[in-house]
């Protein structure tokens, strides 16, 4: 469904994705992962064709975003992060006026109308107007929006950004319900979401894909990577230079808040225990007081900053 083949964009000086390659399978559900300003949504827009890339190429059912922009963007739904309202409307009519530009009409329009309010659960407030709902119902009616015409691609930049956390479940259950009708390129920033809503997912930080894989896969990635904690009453130059000399310790990464006068350590290693009863024993032996020794519990969110940390620090 989507191919993307060596994009790059850039604005002036400043390159907002630089040489990214991927490709979407029909059907798939794919969460494009990064921190604010890491070039996800460059990608979603220039795959809508709201602006060209610099250089590479992009295709959308075979068609060339640049070559064919019109019959792509037939294609596509759009939610972009911030989706136009108008709020003096209400929501059927909003979504009638959605579907006329679309090119629906008839009983095809008000049938699309219909499903898409039952899809997204506007029943309710169908009749009231946009400037008056909450911020979940508003970002309904963008998800409606993007479903009114059925499309092949199904696009969201930051659909549960703003919501309090029951909007965010009833939205991801949406996008889950939407499995099978649409392929679904999905960005956010909260890595939590993609790896309960999607197959795949693209970590992309300062314009670089840097991981590529299922949720499970990353998940698999964490294994064999330890962390420790380590609370310890010492010098600390002299606490962060004996442990990171021990065989096995690939980081010691100081804690920036601690939570009494004991210096907090977080040690990443490749094994667990053994390298926390080294951690104790040089501790122990060099006279300092060992207040705290036990594992953490890895993350995704680790392992994200894991690969972050890896990037050369040009990019």
């Amino acid at each position: 469904m989507i191919e993307v083949r060596n994009l790059r964009k850039q604005f002036g000086s400043t390159v907002a994705v630089n040489d990214v390659s991927f490709r979407v399978q029909t059907g798939e559900i794919i969460g494009l992962l990064g921190p604010n300003g890491s070039g996800k949504t460059t990608i979603m827009r220039i795959l809508t064709g709201f602006f060209p890339p610099t250089a590479g190429t992009a295709w959308v059912g075979g068609l060339s975003v640049e070559a064919d922009s019109i019959a792509v963007r037939r294609l596509i739904g759009y939610l972009p992060e911030s989706v136009v309202l108008y709020p003096d409307i209400p929501v059927a009519r909003y979504l009638r006026f959605c579907g006329e530009v679309k090119d629906l009409t008839g009983n095809k329009l008000r049938e699309r109308i219909e499903a898409v309010i039952e899809a997204v659960g506007l029943g309710e407030v169908r009749h009231r107007e946009i400037g008056k709902l909450s911020k979940g119902y508003r970002q309904r009616v963008g998800l409606a929006q993007a479903l009114i015409a059925e499309p092949a691609l199904l696009i969201l930049d930051e659909p549960t950004v703003g919501l309090d956390p029951s909007q965010v479940i009833e939205i991801r259950n949406l996008i889950r319900n939407l499995r099978g009708q649409s392929t679904i390129l999905l960005s956010t920033h909260i890595l939590h979401e993609v790896s309960l809503a999607c197959d795949r997912v693209i970590i992309i930080h300062r314009g670089d894909i840097i991981a590529e894989d299922t949720a499970e896969g990353l998940n698999r990635r964490v294994q064999g990577v330890f962390q420790t904690l380590v609370r310890v009453d010492g010098p600390l130059p002299e606490v962060v230079g004996a442990l990171r000399s021990l065989p096995g310790v690939d980081e010691v990464i100081e804690d920036a808040v601690p939570s009494d006068a004991a210096t907090r350590l977080r040690i990443v290693s490749r094994e667990g225990e053994p390298v926390r009863k080294a951690i104790a024993r040089a501790i122990v032996d060099r006279g300092w007081s060992l207040i705290e020794v036990s594992p953490i519990q890895l993350t995704l969110e680790d392992l994200f900053v894991r690969l972050v940390r890896q990037q050369p620090s040009g990019h």
